[in-house]
């Protein structure tokens, strides 16, 4: 079968062969049961060529490809969201110009925008069933792109494959919308100025995990980044961009080149203006929280992204001590931000800003 506007071949797997889905998704652990299809294609150094939508399976990969050995690997991750019959997303155009701006910056080729968005419509109405209605749920996207071609010998690849994977979610973390313990890192840095912080590339959380290592020995679950010069002013959590509340005050770290660009920030702080509070870019040293929680200046500190959507911070663990945040509860800003953006994405409250792209 082919679909003839833009030349996508499909191969779809035969209905009793399909894979059963999952009877309770919000028990599914993040990241581990996958739809029956995916979409790939493959850029031959001149062009993309070769689209196809096909059975989800194995990679066929040379033991020799760039990206096993030099780390060309960039991706995405979005969301899909049933109301009735309606499949909706959010913002997926800012995330396939991340791709892009992405694929810039690790020297791979981009992807028109308009086709990434007509490759991924037609995946999600061929597995649209896999799209839960559980409130709480969502199919998670992941697309991916990696360096393929086999030669040993740092510089870009000549070949690249672009692929798009789908599954179904329930809450990132296991605690649920709950407030989540973070771990300040001041021993190991994610990125510096000048590098690819701002890049969402596969080799930054790589780089990662040792300090998430040293979060889960006491007990804490993610790491908060402090800058990697004066390891003094906070970044990025490891999967979420940070907000600080202080009294009136919203703010996050400013845009400086090691922070990743997250769409869930852009869309709280356009939220944070809508309810005429003060949203702010700007630097935030790790004193200036430690300072504010004790004074009760920080009333609330939450993370967002795609995964978490909003996730309210309860502790915070810096230079071997605890810093309990708002009494450990829910802040009421940071409840409302989660109430507002899931009921926008999931198309059970107006969308003011016109975020959401239903799958027609």
């Amino acid at each position: 079968m082919l679909c003839l506007e833009m030349n996508i071949e499909v191969d779809l797997v035969p209905k009793d062969k399909r894979k059963e889905k999952p009877k309770d998704v919000l028990q599914v652990a993040f990241g581990t049961v996958f739809s029956d299809h995916m979409f790939s294609m493959r850029h031959n150094g001149y062009r993309w060529t070769d689209e196809r939508i096909h059975p989800y399976g194995p990679l066929s990969l040379s033991p020799a490809a760039l990206c096993l050995h030099y780390g060309q690997g960039i991706f995405e991750g979005m969301k899909a969201y049933r109301r009735g019959e309606r499949v909706l997303l959010f913002r997926p155009e800012m995330n396939f110009k991340r791709l892009n701006a992405s694929a810039e910056r690790m020297v791979m080729p981009t992807i028109d925008v308009d086709f990434a968005m007509y490759s991924l419509t037609e995946l999600l109405k061929i597995d649209a069933d896999w799209v839960p209605d559980v409130p709480g749920s969502s199919l998670y996207i992941r697309p991916t792109m990696i360096g393929t071609e086999p030669k040993l010998g740092v510089r870009p690849s000549q070949e690249y494959l672009y692929y798009v994977i789908l599954g179904p979610v329930g809450p990132y973390f296991k605690e649920g919308f709950s407030p989540v313990k973070i771990y300040v890192s001041d021993k190991y840095v994610r990125a510096v100025k000048g590098g690819t912080g701002a890049a969402k590339a596969a080799g930054n959380y790589a780089a990662s995990l040792l300090a998430g290592t040293d979060a889960t020995k006491v007990g804490y679950s993610q790491v908060l980044w402090l800058d990697a010069l004066e390891r003094k002013w906070v970044e990025e959590v490891g999967t979420m961009n940070l907000f600080v509340r202080f009294d009136d005050e919203v703010a996050t770290p400013p845009l400086t080149g090691s922070i990743l660009p997250g769409v869930t920030r852009d869309s709280v702080l356009t939220l944070v203006k809508d309810y005429s509070l003060n949203p702010t870019e700007r630097m935030i040293s790790i004193d200036e929280i430690i300072e504010g929680l004790s004074s009760g200046k920080v009333k609330e500190i939450f993370g967002c992204g795609t995964a978490a959507i909003i996730a309210p911070v309860g502790s915070l663990w810096y230079k071997d001590a605890p810093y309990e945040v708002s009494k450990g509860q829910t802040g009421e800003l940071t409840q409302r931000l989660f109430d507002d953006l899931i009921g926008i994405q999931s198309g059970e409250q107006e969308d003011p800003h016109g975020w959401v792209v239903p799958i027609e």
